[in-house]
């Protein structure tokens, strides 16, 4: 007993000695600054500190950061009993133990609720996708990259039937249980451009990855849980791909050149739906103006790949965010645009009056932390260079003496010229940083040679200011910092094309949003090992933005699908993630689409909404869709039998006058040309609880009439589909504009949305014009 007695003592003198004497990180938080100098009120931190340890010396140890620009502050190991002799220090509000917060990599599979540990989720009731096999049609893959190692998976699913095809640096030993297929397509592009000569660009005549491009999308998919990846330091966490557990298969048809051969890529396709992929992912596309649909090569390749059960997962690509700009716009393809998540990579920008504004930067390098001379860029054009080439930093506009040693504020012009023509300008003339203003975006461009800063116009425009009234203007920047939860979101990305289709406006693009900026993925090394002439450690992980980085989110979300459902055909799949999609941000409010300040997002700018995967595992109901109406919808094209019957195998005799377009069973009403009453008819099928009651609910376009008869559907055990007809009548007699709105059906439980479309237009305002 005296023993206990003793052990118990020596616990609690012991526990009473740490809770006094062990250091742990405080945030002394003190409100408002009093001084307008930042060092001023940096010394009044050390100047507590240091009446508290009782010396400069043990202050400026214990001192972590000074909080001196936007609020005043610091962060410092102390004691608690230190830390509760500051909180009644003068000026002292709060006292706030330090707590470890919990960094995310690929912050968008969290940002999309889709969390390993969540029991009865998508990924727990697909088992990570491990039965999918995903097939990524792109630049190649870095095998060795630890998001493709095989720890911990199973047998290769035993409808596998691809090959691991050798080349330069790429054997067979490099495929495994997790990359389990790899292949390559060079013919048409050398063809095209003759033999492709690697001494003049770096690149691997194999299935090897020399852009990185590949890679990313390829771990976005379905990476392996990498713990502690980041760019550069910045965005450190656990990254992991949206299947996990999912089978990857490449399709090299992009080279470092930047081309990809129409050849090559259908040959691709011939091969993936030959070898059993579930899924194909096609980060690529054409601009406008587009193919017809029996010319292009992403809509016939994928027309074959539906035909036999495959999702194919396609970018919208990045011209937004203009309209009619949207591309790959095929029926029986999913069209992914791009959305933001709710990281940000903020930097202070500090000028010589003391001011401080924050911008964006995922520069990590090291640099003085001292003022440097900031210049605007018109001033120091190039004689006889036109204005506004010279303030975006266009090529070869700048003084380099006048340049040189300095940061140029530069400012993108109506002609859109991007940020990293201007940061290649800049660095050119040996300026020492770019700040960059331009339109309002969350996209951050990767440098590592110089620090490039942007920000949006009103800073811009506030910095301008500053350099013209002051006779000797400098700034000074911060370290680049990784949050969470700072960003509302998502929102529609600035770069995202937009819709309508200027094909077939009858076809609602794109179909569903996902997360596509400021992406962490998995990289190749062997790419860009210089930076804008800087030689930079080779790069394991990378950030990078557009609808390439979209689409693979929603390829994963379709491995799990498919694992889960593996008899639903590619359009019951897509009309699942479509009609469970979310139209809201985190907060509740409509979603925003970059572009315009204030602009609610729309159909045109995300088609059935924000992608919510758990959702989209039990949808209720689907709109489905099989060969024959994409056959019909060929014939309403205009296309002739012949053309249509090569392209589906069958002998195709089109009655024009029997269908129409917007007939066609999608998860979506969208109609260009509304002149008088038109009716329309969907088909839905019940794969919900056998039992089951829905009842209509319509938001109708502004200026639009909407019925819809029935308004209740009934299902049991014998009625698993059911027919309805939507009216539409116009309420304008001018010439309108689109409007949106939806039509819902629920049980209750379900909420089954899909959204309309519609354009009023009078015969008057044509023959007028």
């Amino acid at each position: 007993m005296g023993g206990t007695h003793l052990l118990l003592a020596l616990v609690l003198h012991l526990s009473i000695f740490f809770s006094i004497y062990a250091s742990n990180v405080h945030i002394v938080y003190m409100g408002e600054r009093h001084h307008s100098e930042p060092q001023i009120t940096q010394d009044s931190h050390h100047g507590i500190l240091s009446d508290v340890l009782g010396s400069k010396e043990a202050a400026t140890a214990s001192m972590l950061y000074s909080y001196r620009h936007g609020f005043s502050g610091f962060a410092a190991v102390l004691t608690e009993a230190q830390a509760k002799l500051i909180a009644d220090f003068p000026g002292v509000v709060r006292v706030i133990p330090n707590h470890i917060l919990r960094l995310h990599t690929t912050r968008s599979w969290d940002f999309l609720r889709l969390e390993p540990e969540t029991a009865c989720g998508l990924l727990w009731k697909s088992q990570s996708g491990s039965g999918s096999i995903i097939g990524i049609m792109d630049t190649g893959v870095w095998p060795e990259s630890k998001s493709f190692k095989e720890d911990g998976m199973d047998d290769i699913p035993s409808h596998w039937k691809g090959i691991c095809q050798e080349g330069e640096g790429f054997n067979r030993s490099n495929c495994n249980r997790k990359l389990i297929g790899a292949r390559w397509y060079i013919k048409g592009y050398e063809a095209e451009y003759g033999s492709l000569d690697t001494s003049s660009v770096f690149e691997f005549l194999s299935p090897r990855d020399a852009v990185g491009h590949g890679t990313h999308t390829s771990s976005i998919a379905a990476g392996a849980f990498v713990r502690n990846a980041s760019f550069l330091g910045l965005a450190r966490g656990l990254a992991r791909g949206g299947a996990h557990d999912a089978r990857i298969s490449v399709y090299k048809v992009c080279w470092a050149t930047g081309g990809c051969s129409s050849a090559d890529l259908l040959a691709a396709f011939d091969d993936a739906i030959s070898d059993g992929v579930d899924v194909i992912s096609v980060s690529l596309g054409s601009s406008p103006p587009l193919a017809p649909y029996i010319e292009d090569v992403v809509a016939i390749g994928s027309f074959h790949a539906v035909d036999k059960g495959i999702v194919v997962v396609c970018s919208a690509g990045n011209s937004g965010p203009y309209p009619q700009t949207i591309q790959n716009t095929a029926p029986w393809l999913t069209t992914v645009a791009a959305s933001t998540i709710d990281r940000a990579f903020p930097i202070a920008i500090t000028l010589g009056n003391n001011w401080t504004f924050v911008g964006q930067s995922l520069y990590s390098g090291e640099q003085e932390d001292r003022f440097y001379p900031l210049v605007y860029a018109e001033d120091i054009a190039l004689v006889d260079v036109d204005y506004n080439k010279a303030r975006s930093c266009d090529t070869e506009s700048l003084n380099a003496t006048l340049a040189r040693g300095k940061v140029v504020l530069c400012f993108q012009s109506q002609l859109q010229n991007p940020v990293a023509s201007a940061l290649e300008t800049v660095r050119e003339v040996e300026g020492i940083a770019l700040i960059f203003a331009q339109f309002p975006t969350n996209d951050v461009i990767t440098s590592m040679a110089i620090p490039c800063v942007q920000v949006d116009f009103e800073i811009g425009t506030v910095l301008l200011n500053y350099i013209e009234k002051v006779r000797n203007p400098v700034v000074k920047f911060g370290l680049t910092k990784t949050t969470i939860g700072t960003l509302i979101s998502p929102e529609v990305a600035f770069f995202s094309s937009r819709g309508p289709s200027s094909l077939s406006p009858s076809i609602l693009k794109p179909d569903i949003a996902a997360p596509g900026m400021n992406i962490l993925a998995s990289w190749s090394p062997a790419s860009s090992s210089t930076d804008m002439g800087l030689r930079a450690p080779p790069l394991n992980f990378k950030i990078e933005s557009g609808t390439s980085m979209a689409c693979p989110h929603i390829s994963g979300i379709v491995a799990l699908l498919k694992s889960i459902h593996p008899h639903w055909s590619p359009a019951a799949i897509k009309s699942a993630l479509i009609t469970t999609a979310s139209i809201k941000d985190e907060y509740g409010q409509n979603m925003a689409a970059e572009g315009s300040p204030h602009k609610i997002a729309d159909p045109f700018d995300y088609g059935g909404g924000h992608v919510d995967p758990n959702k989209a595992a039990d949808p209720g109901l689907i709109y489905d869709t099989r060969i024959k109406d994409h056959i019909s919808f060929l014939c309403s094209m205009g296309y002739n039998n012949s053309a249509i019957s090569s392209m589906t195998r069958h002998r195709i005799i089109c009655n024009k006058t029997s269908w129409s377009q917007v007939d066609l069973n999608l998860p979506s009403i969208s109609i260009p040309h509304l002149r008088k009453p038109l009716t329309v008819s969907r088909t839905v099928t019940n794969v919900g609880p056998v039992t089951s009651v829905y009842i209509a609910h319509v938001e109708a376009p502004p200026g639009v009439m909407v019925s819809v008869k029935p308004w209740i559907l009934l299902f049991n055990s014998t009625v698993k589909k059911q027919k309805f007809k939507v009216s539409f009548f116009s309420q304008l007699r001018v010439q309108g504009r689109y409007s949106f709105g939806s039509l819902s059906w629920t049980d209750g439980v379900h909420v089954v949305r899909i959204p309309l479309v519609v354009r009023t237009v009078i015969d008057e305002f044509y023959m007028d014009s």
